[in-house]
């Protein structure tokens, strides 16, 4: 033979090799016992029935196994992920489950969530099925399930395995999930402290007062071309004889650096429960409409107000590591709040 037929040959065995793990289940196994005794009957007694009966059997079982393969083969996922995941916190995960075969449905398809294996060597435990009786040719579905990441920083979603019991419920046919998608899980955001609270009301004395789009009057002065008609003031216009604007005050909190001492290489409990206060202290200075500048060992996010910026500054704690190098503030004069991290 030459090369080429053998070549050939690989592609169709790869093709046609089954792809999945296969276990029975327990009427399965009676199944399999029962085969083998007729079979050994069979040959002792040399009696056709016992013959038939034996081969209808293992008919039973090939076709089983042809049937679930045929099952799981197409199927695709993808994966479906939240906005932010938080740790310790439970969010919600999602996967489109997809039948790439042309003609042929799936049926009795479960997706199965596994958790944290008991041990070297055991087998992880299932801890949610997902179940879809049957998935048309073409057709999408969307899964979800909630999980709780514990720790924060890069995680690849994993754990999902794709299960059948089709056509007979004899055996389990179950192939690994790899999805190629990795979450971001921001450090544990909580209430912030009542002593950080006091610290937060009372440093730095009186808010920033600047010109901008709020609510309150800061000045009255003359209309200029670029100025907005729905500001002039009417009444002084009146008045002065002179076409008057309002001058408003931006709504402004006072800006605050939050500065991280230490490096936590010491102490890795330390570290994370540090990292959480910076992330709810932030947390808690945006929602009230504050800047925030982010300042600690290898670490510098510039100050910033907004949900934008709070996802920076989430996504710099996520990733940070303990580093001997330590960032530089701008030089603007903030109040500043220290976080210990040793």
């Amino acid at each position: 033979m030459g090369p080429a037929v053998i070549e050939a040959g690989r592609r169709r065995w790869r093709r046609l090799r089954p792809r999945h793990t296969t276990w029975p289940t327990r009427d399965g196994w009676w199944c399999l016992f029962a085969a083998v005794g007729l079979g050994v009957a069979a040959v002792n007694t040399g009696n056709n029935l016992v013959y038939l009966l034996c081969a209808m059997l293992l008919a039973l079982i090939v076709v089983s196994g042809v049937l679930s393969e045929l099952t799981l083969r197409g199927l695709r996922l993808t994966a479906v992920l939240p906005d932010e995941v938080y740790a310790g916190r439970a969010a919600l995960f999602g996967a489109i489950v997809a039948n790439a075969k042309r003609r042929r449905a799936s049926h009795s398809v479960a997706i199965e969530i596994l958790g944290p294996r008991a041990g070297p060597g055991r087998r992880a435990a299932v801890a949610r099925v997902l179940y879809l009786p049957q998935l048309e040719a073409g057709a999408e579905r969307l899964v979800t399930w909630e999980a709780t990441l514990a720790a924060r920083g890069c995680h690849r979603l994993s754990g999902l395995r794709i299960t059948t019991r089709f056509p007979f419920g004899l055996f389990v046919k179950a192939a690994p999930v790899g999805l190629d998608a990795e979450v971001l899980v921001f450090p544990a955001v909580g209430p912030v402290a009542p002593d950080r609270l006091r610290q937060l009301g009372g440093a730095g004395g009186a808010a920033t007062r600047r010109r901008g789009r709020g609510d309150d009057l800061r000045n009255l002065r003359q209309y200029r071309p670029e100025d907005d008609p729905r500001l002039i003031h009417w009444r002084s216009s009146a008045k002065a004889q002179v076409l008057t604007v309002r001058e408003l005050e931006e709504d402004t909190t006072l800006d605050t650096r939050l500065t991280l001492d230490g490096t936590g290489a010491g102490d890795p409990a330390r570290l994370e429960r540090g990292l959480s206060e910076a992330a709810s202290l932030m947390m808690h200075l945006v929602r009230a409409g504050g800047g925030v500048e982010l300042v600690g060992p290898g670490l510098f996010v510039p100050l910033g107000r907004g949900r934008g910026h709070a996802r920076r500054i989430l996504t710099a704690l996520a990733l940070y590591e303990p580093g001997p190098a330590r960032g530089a503030g701008s030089p603007a004069a903030l109040r500043e709040i220290r976080i210990s991290l040793d």
